[in-house]
């Protein structure tokens, strides 16, 4: 066989010749006369794809790999040192002993990925063909579900805000890994090392979190047991409770009472699609996961929920304060946060839905209305805003870093740029690619 074919630039390939490449590499495999192991660094694959293929033992060093589609790869003993896989489809991907050092694979899909003993330490990344200092392997928002971690060094690596549900770890090296956020849902942990690691907020519903005895942060962890009073230790059933919620709010507060959950960990009943709760006292309650189809929550007080991985398509928050909820990895499509008018006699008054401090990482709030919201200093990372209503909101301090903002509606929304020292408003941003 030939000797490896090495490209070495920053050029951007095309398919046809990613194609050639592959062609040759498996030649190279099945050890037929012209086969060359495919060898790229620094190349920019953006977008290509690589579906199904054997790359077993290639070689994509610095390799710029972002939204392409590898599922079902096999990246078997490959390098893949200091590449950036963000947004890419790796479903079912092998990457099985694979070097994954100082890997970027934000926001990616690795639903039943095996990365069983691969190598995730920290690594040098490559900027322009040059090599910083080593950075942590960063999984931050990535979909882990089912995937296969078994025996891999990934001390140090940041998996925060990533969903793990029915991840298996066993016999890992998370050592100092960031985990804050993480949804570890049914994880097996049996044997992992986690000494140092940042589980803050975590959810370890159905992990066998016992198991590790390694000493390391877990402070506002979800776990099977209840973060605060359960549901079920109402003295009068929530059905009941509700009918005289929708009561009171239908007659004026002549009638009923105003229903009250504040603290409550509601996520046993699973659902409440398309119940009628305007006006809810709940803050601090813990909605985690559930069903809130098309739940009605107008000028309901909300601060500091948990809203993590709910289904809200469509829910209608008007003129609410939700200050510091979380809704990251939210389903949140046409919802709407719009303000909501009230009237007394001649008077009337508009109350905007309150959003500062809020947490929307990874959420999909596509086509929602958000007209005229207060969101200073929200953190709204990689959220899904396409084709939102953003006009009028007040951004001021917000994280938009990532922020689809495709065909959203910005007039007059204003972004506080602190480290500028300006003001900039969001049509601007768009037009710079922010």
């Amino acid at each position: 066989m030939n000797d490896a074919a090495v490209t070495e630039s920053t050029e951007k390939f095309s398919q046809d010749q990613l194609d050639a490449l592959v062609n040759l590499h498996q030649r190279f495999l099945e050890g037929r006369i012209g086969g060359r192991r495919a060898t790229l660094k620094h190349i920019d694959l953006t977008g290509l794809d690589l579906k199904n293929k054997n790359l077993k033992q290639a070689d994509f060093s610095g390799c710029i790999m972002r939204r392409m589609d590898l599922g079902g790869t096999n990246f078997q003993e490959s390098t893949l040192y200091a590449c950036d896989l963000s947004f890419s489809n790796l479903n079912n991907t092998s990457f099985v002993r694979a070097d994954l050092r100082g890997t970027r694979i934000e926001s990616a899909n690795l639903i039943g990925a095996d990365l069983e003993q691969a190598d995730l330490r920290g690594g040098a990344i490559s900027q322009d063909g040059v090599y910083t200092k080593p950075q942590a392997v960063n999984f931050r928002g990535a979909n882990l579900s089912g995937a296969r971690l078994v025996g891999t060094m990934a001390n140090n690596a940041d998996f925060s805000d990533a969903i793990m549900s029915r991840i298996n770890v066993q016999q890992a090296d998370l050592r100092g890994a960031k985990l804050m956020g993480a949804d570890l849902t049914g994880a097996d942990l049996n044997g992992v090392q986690l000494a140092g690691a940042d589980l803050n907020n975590a959810i370890l519903t159905g992990a066998n979190i016992e198991k590790v005895k390694d000493e390391f942060d877990m402070s506002h962890a979800i776990t099977d047991k209840n973060v605060g009073p359960s549901v079920a230790d109402l003295q009068i059933p929530l059905v009941k409770l509700i009918e005289e919620h929708q009561l009171w709010v239908s007659s004026s507060g002549v009638e009923g009472r105003q229903l009250d959950l504040s603290d409550y960990d509601l996520r046993e009943i699973g659902t409440l699609k398309m119940e009628k709760l305007t006006a809810l006292k709940a803050k601090r309650a813990k909605f985690f996961a559930m069903n809130l189809f098309r739940v009605e929550l107008q000028s309901a007080i909300l601060d500091e929920s948990d809203f993590r991985r709910c289904d809200l398509e469509e829910a209608d928050f008007r003129g609410s304060s939700l200050q510091r909820a979380k809704f990251s990895h939210a389903r949140m499509a046409r919802s709407n946060f719009t303000a909501l008018l009230f009237s007394k006699g001649n008077n009337q008054r508009m109350a905007p839905c309150d959003l500062n401090w809020a947490e929307f990482r990874y959420a999909d709030l596509t086509e929602a209305k958000l007209k005229g919201s207060t969101l200073c200093h929200a953190d709204m990372s990689y959220a899904n805003l396409t084709g939102a209503d953003l006009r009028e909101c007040d951004f001021t301090g917000a994280n938009l870093e990532g922020a689809i903002l495709e065909d959203a509606l910005t007039d007059d929304a204003i972004l506080d740029m602190k480290q500028t020292g300006r003001a900039f408003s969001l049509s601007s941003l768009k037009e710079e690619g922010y």
